[in-house]
């Protein structure tokens, strides 16, 4: 992927990220409008709602209300897994490069009118266009013939490979074969919009609840980017029998302690837990963690004099003991890394990638002493090592750990530089760092979210260029077969990890819960769009 992602989705997805910040409750008193404890779901955020313009959205907020009042041809379900919704199914032509949807029939937006084809070519249009300021155009343009194109305005919409052969087809075509392109539609990039509502709303559209029109679970009743929005359940939906919970709520409240002593009073009825927290809640019955798919790893500068050594990285990368960090230092639901891919990320329909390809990343202090002093050795001399890092609470945590961790089984003093995570962002753009701690989490659930970032050979990610990486990547990119396309990633990863060692990977970030027994099924996605309402039910 490109540079911008470090700025939007570090998920997307994100992308992504964002869940952190979350929390649920059924609420205990009655609503303004007479409703009572069983019908009524709240979630909270730490941060503010950007804005529900789908071009421009790119926060986890934003995701959170736009995946719930919207969707796309299809949906995550319970169990992560796409599967049809505004979509009924699709077809693939032989060479892989055309996409044939079919819409079910007779959708509807909110405001009854009909939803067809021409709301997605409209809305992939707009986001392959200049109006598009999220970020998030390459989701596209780096795979429908001609999006790159028309983003330059060098074609005109008719050239762009999307059409909408009548109001239930819509054919997309593709550069080369992308075998999880299906499962990118998840994203809200890809929902559907109705250009005559959006041309009459003007600039107002995405402002207020009225100025939008929805076609998901839920519609929007009322919003307010600093407070927050509520939700009602959408009648007209196609699946409306099989949404449970009526009324939704999403609060902005930004300090932790502030939630956990709202979930305490009966308020909430699930909160997130910080780190500290952890120790003293996990023999609560109401206690629960979960893992996401974002990678949080050391990336070492090869054009440093001392990081340029790969027995010295090498040795870096073993010397860290990974169960200790997450189950007693974390403690939080993050899981030891590895490999650079995340548990349970797709593999080969039987299999994760990560049990297809296990152990990469491992912790051996033997090894890592003997690698040392072999660097050493090469070098001439013992080197002076500073590790760059971000300055929020679980970094800082992270970092002083693995200082220790390289005092105590490598002998040596190593420096944490803390700073801003745009100040840290900047000093490795510019390749003023030696070793950095930074983290990736997946847009999409496939191995290649992770494995093109190191082709461009940008500073940020070390400066890496290898010839037989970068063959690896192209190949997976334009392979038909999705045997040796997978085979292609395999190896990508082992060639990044082992070969080269240019990144050690250190966690898979997680998060503690409690959670009230009256909420079920309230489900947090590990990629993608973060929390849906869909499936939930109150007791």
């Amino acid at each position: 992927m490109k540079n911008w992602k470090l700025v939007v989705v570090s998920l997307v997805m994100i992308m992504l990220i964002g869940t952190s910040g979350c929390g649920f409750t059924s609420k205990t008193k009655t609503t303004d409008s007479g409703k009572g404890a069983n019908d009524t779901i709240t979630v909270y955020d730490t941060n503010e709602i950007r804005t529900l313009v789908q071009w421009a959205a790119s926060d986890s907020n934003s995701f959170t209300i736009l995946n719930n009042v919207s969707e796309g041809l299809y949906r995550l379900n319970a169990k992560h897994e796409p599967e049809p919704a505004l979509a009924e199914s699709y077809k693939v032509s032989d060479d892989k490069l055309t996409y044939t949807f079919t819409l079910k029939k007779d959708l509807k937006w909110s405001n009854g009118t009909a939803l067809t084809a021409k709301d997605f070519v409209y809305s992939w249009l707009k986001q392959m266009s200049i109006d598009a300021t999220n970020g998030y155009s390459f989701i596209m343009t780096d795979y429908i013939v001609n999006g790159a194109e028309y983003l330059e305005n060098k074609v005109s919409a008719a050239d762009v490979g999307v059409k909408a052969l009548d109001d239930n087809t819509f054919e997309v075509k593709l550069k080369q074969p992308t075998p999880y392109f299906a499962r990118l539609t998840v994203l809200p990039m890809f929902f559907p919009l109705n250009e005559d509502f959006v041309n009459a709303q003007g600039d107002q559209y995405g402002m207020k609840a009225e100025n939008m029109i929805y076609c998901g679970p839920y519609i929007l009743a009322s919003y307010d980017p600093a407070s927050g929005s509520t939700m009602k359940k959408n009648e007209g939906y196609w699946d409306a029998s099989n949404v449970k919970v009526p009324n939704i709520s999403v609060r902005i409240i930004k300090d932790q302690s502030t939630a956990l002593n709202a979930y305490k009073s009966g308020e909430l009825s699930r909160v997130t837990l910080a780190s500290a927290d952890v120790p003293s809640m996990k023999s609560n019955p109401e206690f629960s963690s979960t893992s996401e798919f974002r990678t949080t790893y050391l990336q070492y500068n090869l054009k440093d004099k001392a990081l340029s050594n790969k027995n010295i990285r090498l040795s870096l990368g073993y010397a860290v003991d990974r169960d200790t960090l997450t189950n007693t230092i974390l403690g939080d639901g993050s899981a030891p890394a590895t490999g650079l891919i995340a548990n349970s990320m797709y593999g080969d329909g039987t299999k994760s990638f990560r049990e297809l390809n296990s152990n990469v990343t491992v912790f051996d202090a033997t090894k890592a002493k003997e690698y040392w002093d072999k660097g050493v050795k090469e070098l001439g001399s013992v080197p002076s090592l500073t590790l760059l890092t971000a300055d929020d609470s679980i970094t800082k945590t992270v970092a002083t750990y693995v200082q220790d961790q390289f005092k105590k089984n490598l002998g040596i003093d190593v420096t944490i530089d803390s700073k801003t995570s745009k100040a840290r962002n900047e000093e490795m753009d510019n390749s003023n760092y030696q070793m950095a701690i930074t983290a990736w989490g997946a847009d999409y659930d496939d191995a290649m979210t992770y494995m093109d970032l190191w082709t461009g050979g940008t500073p940020y990610r070390g400066n890496y260029t290898s010839d037989k990486y970068n063959a690896l990547i192209a190949d997976a990119k334009k392979q038909t077969d999705d045997a040796k396309r997978l085979q292609d990633m395999l190896d990508a990863e082992k060639t990044l990890l082992n070969d080269d060692a240019v990144v050690s990977p250190l966690f898979y970030r997680g998060f503690a819960y409690l959670t009230k027994p009256n909420v079920v099924n309230l489900i947090t996605h590990p990629f993608g769009t973060p929390i849906e309402f869909k499936y939930a039910s109150l007791k």
